[in-house]
């Protein structure tokens, strides 16, 4: 077990590198496997447990799979295996990709029940009833998705709500379905359009990602293709959030400026100066925030994933913040560890009201989960004296290199075994 020791109080300067976006990773590592022919060479491959873990699965499957850095070749040419049950499945929530990509190509799939976050409810109904209207007869068995088809046929699919694991895990599916499949009320992330953009590239005929209207028409085979991973935009806006707290000037390279309207909007609001540039955004606050009110919605709207790490930024913000939190029941498990740093938060229901204070105090503190961890790190940052942070696994799930990243910028974290 490991910990991140931070002494805070640091102002941050200079250039952070964001990396590849771990929600398209997690969905594209698993779509390759529905190459028929060549191989997959995908580059901008976050450095994070959550892709090792999927790339383990992979090669269990039988597909042979090579990594250099940030770059992993696939081969599933000679893959035969839909049984995904090895400990990896059951530890992570993207894992459930694995049903949409093996039921569209070989028209079954075992996969284990998948983990992830606790973050409240999650369920895969839209996902079943997705499969299902495809033709596909869906069973839990022995606590593993068990999905079979004679064959999948394209027809008219209506989400009952609006879900980014559904949207991709149908779209995956219906990819080898015979005739058109539309997807109505589809989630519109930009993470949605990479893997679709990915799957156009091994032959896939895709219309409309990033609307809530996706259209597909069926086709035989895949082939391999190259292809890289879009930034990650949750990443750049937590170090966006990190910057905004510290203070300084923070050039965050490697973006997509549109991605992050939502979040620098907010910023702004609070009184921090944004500059988006071409493929990066300059971050310079001097520290004097106000507070804002905020309410996480699906894209284009204010990101639930950076809800936490903006609830730490407004515990020091002047005044008054209400965050509103309408996509998860249980997002707030990390009030109570800000609360331990002097943080004046209440919660009622999906609700917190936040007084600002002046300043946090360091405290040993348990990263509940992968976004709580990002918001417990900025609260080590600005919070005078020494921060521990336990369970940083969690933080690995989706922040490559964190404490190299931020102490390149001026940041005191030093990650210590237990």
């Amino acid at each position: 077990m490991e910990k991140l020791v931070i002494e805070g109080g640091y102002p941050l300067y200079g250039d952070i590198e964001v990396s590849g976006a771990k929600n398209a990773a997690v969905a594209i590592l698993p779509a390759a496997i529905m190459a028929c022919k060549g191989v997959c060479a995908i580059d901008n491959i976050p450095d994070i447990n959550d892709t090792k873990c999927i790339l383990s699965i992979i090669e269990s499957l039988g597909a042979k799979v090579s990594k250099n850095n940030n770059s992993v070749i696939i081969d599933s040419t000679c893959m035969t295996s839909v049984d995904a049950n090895t400990e990896e499945v059951r530890k992570m929530r993207a894992s459930y990709y694995l049903i949409g990509a093996l039921l569209g190509r070989f028209k079954k799939a075992r996969v284990e029940m998948p983990g992830g976050c606790a973050i409240g409810v999650r369920p895969i109904d839209q996902h079943i009833k997705g499969f299902e209207a495809l033709g596909a007869k869906v069973k839990i068995e022995h606590g593993a998705v068990v999905a079979e088809a004679e064959e999948l046929i394209g027809t008219n699919i209506y989400f009952d709500v609006v879900s980014v694991g559904a949207t991709i895990n149908v779209m995956l599916a219906a990819v080898f379905a015979e005739g058109k499949t539309i997807l109505e009320n589809s989630a519109k992330e930009p993470h949605i359009v990479d893997v679709a953009n990915f799957l156009n590239s091994m032959g896939a005929d895709i219309k409309g990602a990033g609307t809530d209207v996706i259209k597909i028409n069926g086709i035989k085979e895949l082939k391999g293709c190259n292809y890289s991973v879009i930034p990650d935009q949750i990443e750049a806006g937590t170090y966006m959030m990190a910057a905004a707290a510290c203070g300084g000037k923070v050039n965050i390279n490697n973006v997509i400026p549109k991605h992050l309207e939502a979040i620098s909007a907010k910023l702004i609001e609070m009184g921090v100066h944004v500059t988006e540039n071409e493929d990066s955004i300059t971050i310079e606050s001097s520290r004097d925030l106000k507070g804002v009110n905020v309410k996480t919605l699906p894209y284009p709207g204010f990101p639930t994933d950076i809800q936490q790490p903006m609830t730490t930024l407004l515990s020091i913000a002047k005044g008054r913040s209400i965050v509103n939190e309408s996509i998860w029941e249980s997002r707030f498990k990390h009030v109570d560890e800000l609360k331990k740093m002097g943080a004046k938060v209440s919660v009622e229901n999906n609700i917190a009201i936040i007084e600002g204070v002046s300043k946090l105090s360091g405290a040993k503190v348990t990263a509940t989960d992968l976004r709580a961890g990002a918001a417990m790190v900025i609260a080590g940052l600005i919070a005078n004296g020494k921060t521990e942070i336990s369970k940083v696994e969690h933080i690995d799930r989706g922040y490559p290199h964190i404490e190299e990243k931020l102490n390149r910028v001026g940041a005191k974290i030093t990650r210590i075994k237990k």
